[in-house]
């Protein structure tokens, strides 16, 4: 026998959900709906539940699972599985109430809009659209991508994923004539944070960041109705300078740290057989956290690994790829690819950059073989000349790196390894803490909303220090613990690293 909990709650009868334990008879390959299905029948329990196809094809039976979405049908059912309804309105139990969705789609006329006046109209989608949008016109309708988005819970301008995939599918097929990309402006286009939760959750594994939002917010560039104005300031300041952000005004590193150190090289004989490895330093690393950079090239010394810093790099261009503001990523690969080229590993040690280099760049053209730090160090990591650094620390997951680029394990066991680190996990570590996407700097109250959640969690932990691999999560997670009055360290893992190499005994 296995135990289920299981949350109960049946408005305005019950005052509050409340969560009930039964024994439920375990089966090989026993799904969730079937545990359901035994409990109704063997405990009486009436548990209200939504069920049809049994397939995955209807979307009908999503729920959560251990606070991840899951259908029902596909899910398999373990010991200790407790099991929720997804967050919208409650009818009973684990049925919500859809109509509240289903009236917006009315409402936006979320229909193919054919009757438009232009003769050249296609009749049918050509086999490229057709490929393009194949997986946008696979949603079943789960809602499952709208309980996980976390804007929609500190923001109401945004009308969620299921809604952009909508639109975006409508907009990419040659026979709808509606304005698309003025509806998507309209309905909050710019509040995601391209965390990319709604992927990771969809039961289709539909791309709806990726293949819809950045798709819409490029057609919304185009025809002139995107992006926010902090975008294009962003986007002008590339075009001039090479980077998404200006040089400190002051300080040893003022110029910039590529400028600053370019090279820097193991004390250990070359026999010639030693991996060739560049830095990918990223623009916040360059212009703003250098220190990163230091850390970097001290713990690759330790690992005895020469680690280069090419010049020519500029922006990898994420900034401008996640605002829709794609007509300037060709000069960007190009002169990216040059300053890389001839290097057995690139290494990054900002998500945004990794994920970028890894998944945008093969579509121009270019591929090199890209490591996050965690993911390169994790097999290489010299414990025995570490100091106890005497630290409680815990790990925020940014979305670039455990979505982006399937990077979670590796941080983790890094943390665990460093002598003197007491590692606790806080509540939902890869809970997106409103960075990215250009929302900080479009949307600033959403990423603040966002970062106080995330700062609430780490509150709880009684650590000293927040551990994370992007510069833009570093810096929007400690601008959100001082704003709730938290005096903690946020730091890049390899600022960490330095300290258990550096420190004294």
């Amino acid at each position: 026998m296995i135990n289920i909990t299981v949350k109960r709650y049946q408005p305005p009868q019950d005052d509050k959900p409340h969560l009930e334990t039964y024994s439920v008879e375990e089966k090989e390959k026993m799904k969730v709906l079937d545990a359901l299905n035994y409990i109704n029948q063997h405990h009486q329990a009436n548990i209200a539940y939504r069920s049809s196809c049994r397939a995955g094809q209807c979307g009908s039976c999503a729920l959560k699972v251990n606070g991840e979405m899951a259908l029902a049908c596909k899910r398999e059912i373990m010991d200790e599985d407790v099991i929720e309804p997804l967050d919208l309105p409650v009818i009973k139990d684990l049925v919500v109430d859809r109509d509240q969705i289903d009236g917006k789609v009315k409402k936006m006329n979320l229909f193919l809009e054919d009757d438009c006046e232009i003769a050249e109209c296609p009749a049918i989608i050509n086999p490229a659209e057709l490929e393009n949008t194949k997986k946008l016109r696979s949603c079943i309708d789960c809602y499952s991508c709208l309980s996980a988005c976390p804007v929609l819970t500190v923001n109401d301008e945004f009308a969620g994923p299921y809604f952009m995939r909508y639109l975006s599918k409508f907009a990419m097929d040659p026979r709808d004539c509606a304005d698309r990309a003025e509806e998507g402006f309209e309905e909050g286009l710019y509040c995601c944070t391209s965390c990319a939760k709604c992927v990771e959750v969809c039961p289709k594994e539909i791309n709806t960041f990726g293949g819809a939002i950045e798709k819409l917010r490029e057609m919304a560039c185009q025809e002139g109705v995107g992006p926010l104005p902090a975008h294009r300031a962003v986007k002008e300041l590339v075009e001039e300078t090479g980077r998404s952000v200006e040089p400190m005004k002051e300080g040893p590193m003022r110029d910039g740290f590529i400028k600053t150190v370019t090279q820097k090289k193991a004390s250990s004989p070359d026999n010639g057989k030693r991996e060739k490895v560049a830095l990918f330093t990223g623009c916040l690393m360059d212009y703003r956290l250098p220190e990163i950079g230091m850390s970097l090239i001290e713990v690759l010394n330790k690992h005895e690994v020469d680690v280069e810093v090419p010049t020519g790099q500029v922006c990898c261009g994420s900034p401008l790829i996640r605002t829709g503001q794609t007509d300037a990523l060709n000069d960007l690969v190009r002169k990216n690819a040059k300053a890389l080229a001839g290097y057995d590993t690139i290494i990054t040690v900002c998500a945004g950059c990794g994920a970028t280099l890894k998944r945008d760049y093969p579509q121009y053209g270019v591929k090199l073989n890209v490591m996050d730090i965690s993911e390169y160090l994790v097999d290489k990591l010299n414990t025995k000349d570490m100091k106890p650094v005497n630290m409680r620390v815990t790990y925020h997951d940014p979305c670039h790196l455990v979505r982006g680029q399937g990077i979670s394990e590796e941080p983790r066991e890094i943390l665990k390894r460093i002598k003197g680190v007491d590692f606790v996990e806080m509540e939902i570590p890869d809970q997106c803490c409103g960075a990215g996407g250009g929302v900080r700097s479009g949307k600033p109250e959403i990423a603040a909303a966002l970062g106080s959640k995330k700062a609430k969690m780490v509150e709880k932990l009684d650590v000293d220090a927040v551990i994370t691999i992007c510069p833009f999560c570093e810096n929007n997670i400690r601008a959100s613990l001082e704003a709730e009055g938290l005096n903690l360290e946020v730091m890049n893992i390899l600022t960490l690293l330095e300290k258990a190499y550096n420190s004294p005994e």
